[in-house]
């Protein structure tokens, strides 16, 4: 295809948050490197990194003006001059991660656009290398899942809560949830055995009922804030693991001493960006895990709720005010 000298796309003016993203029509359209290649975007990707990325709280975020999103899915249509010819070639359509994704057309390195599953459409294939992996990571690698442990999931009901309920569900694991009371049925429909409420009641004593006392063998921990301490209560004494890999509540805190006196649990702090970058070998076998799974058909195609590319703030403002279910897409 015919590749325009410009584009349209959302940019990022502030550090104030969503509300200071505006769509410009005249955005150069990116050359392709390389190692990189080229996709005319179909879908992009909703996550809580732009959320933080627009407050100036994402460590290492880009300085505004900048094009806002990083998760894509489209139709390769120019690749750089190094990409061998085994590698991602015009017309293949691939979901992939990198800069600028809230735009008609963003650059990927040709080594992390994968190729989309056969039949499925690229609004589809979204979470496939950011929310998926982020559940698979926390739970196995890190999270040391085993049949017959007990697992709870915050935020269950979002991208990478549910793609947790539905992992944890498939290696054997007694799941516990929380989520608003509006979402219980959507989670307990992916196979959780307990919903807990997330806005009412104390956390943490509903799942010390819910397990007689003993707490969980992991938690997922995503919410932070308040919730944060609710997470290392209901982690079981010596052995229980919490895995944090999001802070969408707010900055929460552990001293020493509490580690000592009042929650012997081991505490993970997870990103995934540096875990593909200081333990590839890790990320290398969750991927591979993840196409067992893609295989298999425990992990199926996402079901957005879809944004038109202009309505970029307000989808990022719905996620933040976590009154949405699932994965959350751009339309350019």
């Amino acid at each position: 295809m015919n590749v325009p000298a410009t584009m349209c796309a959302m940019q990022q003016t502030s550090l104030n948050g969503p509300q200071d993203m505006r769509l410009i029509t005249d955005a150069p359209v990116p050359v392709p490197g390389q190692d990189e290649v080229l996709i005319r975007v179909a879908a992009a990707g909703v996550n809580f990194a732009d959320i933080s990325k627009a407050h100036g709280t994402f460590l290492g975020g880009p300085r505004p003006p900048y094009l806002a999103g990083f998760e894509a899915a489209g139709e390769v249509v120019a690749v750089g001059d190094a990409v061998a010819a085994i590698g991602p070639q015009p017309g293949d359509r691939v979901v992939g991660v990198g800069d600028g994704a809230f735009a008609e057309f963003m650059v990927l390195p040709a080594s992390g656009a994968m190729p989309l599953p056969p039949s499925w459409t690229e609004e589809q294939a979204l979470g496939l290398l950011v929310n998926w992996p982020t559940a698979l990571a926390a739970l196995k690698p890190l999270g040391g899942i085993t049949a017959g442990q007990t697992v709870l999931v915050h935020a269950a009901a979002g991208a990478t809560g549910q793609a947790a309920v539905v992992i944890a569900k498939h290696y054997g694991a007694t799941v516990i949830a929380t989520a608003s009371p509006g979402k219980h049925e959507t989670v307990l429909a992916l196979g959780a055995d307990h919903v807990v409420d997330s806005l009412g009641g104390d956390v943490a004593d509903e799942v010390l009922r819910l397990t007689g006392g003993a707490g969980v063998d992991i938690v997922l921990e995503s919410a932070g804030g308040a919730t944060f301490n609710a997470s290392l209560a209901a982690a079981k004494r010596v052995t229980g693991r919490v895995v944090v890999y999001g802070i969408a509540g707010g900055e929460a805190s552990i001293t020493n001493w509490d580690l000592v006196y009042k929650h012997q649990v081991h505490v993970i702090g997870f990103n995934i960006g540096v875990l593909i970058q200081a333990a590839p070998e890790i990320f290398g076998t969750v991927m591979g895990e993840l196409s067992v799974l893609l295989a298999i058909g425990v992990l199926t195609p996402s079901r957005p709720t879809f944004y038109e590319l202009a309505d970029g703030p307000k989808a990022l403002e719905d996620l933040e005010s976590r009154s949405t279910i699932g994965k959350l897409a751009l339309l350019p």
